[in-house]
């Protein structure tokens, strides 16, 4: 999974260029079958606690957090470093920024499976 983050700074809103090169980007990665789900996510979220049997629900933003997941890309591919260069080629197009790639793992990838 790529993640964009919100490191509390507020970026320009894209300009028509960068639509047009996201937009074929998303196309060529749906076409070849690598990208699973995008979307954008709510910085502010809510947070839920569960402590000895007790859920906590909380509604955000939370000014504790330095950073907030704001943005997705489910992808598949066979390679740490295929992911690593979709994700330099979405950082061409956006510009500055940050982000995470973490690993997903499914159910067969659970013990026993």
């Amino acid at each position: 999974m790529m993640m964009t983050t919100d490191g509390g700074e507020q970026s320009a809103p894209p300009d028509e260029k960068q639509l047009a090169e996201m937009g074929a980007f998303i196309a060529e990665m749906s076409k070849a079958g690598v990208l699973l789900a995008t979307g954008g996510l709510d910085p502010h979220g809510t947070r839920i606690t569960s402590s000895g049997g007790k859920v906590t629900v909380t509604d955000g933003p939370f000014t504790e957090a330095k950073e907030a997941v704001v943005g997705f890309a489910l992808i598949e591919v066979r390679s740490k470093e295929e992911a690593i260069e979709l994700s330099r080629r979405f950082w061409q197009i956006v510009g500055d920024g940050e982000g995470v790639i973490q690993q997903v793992f499914g159910p067969e990838d659970a013990p026993g499976a």
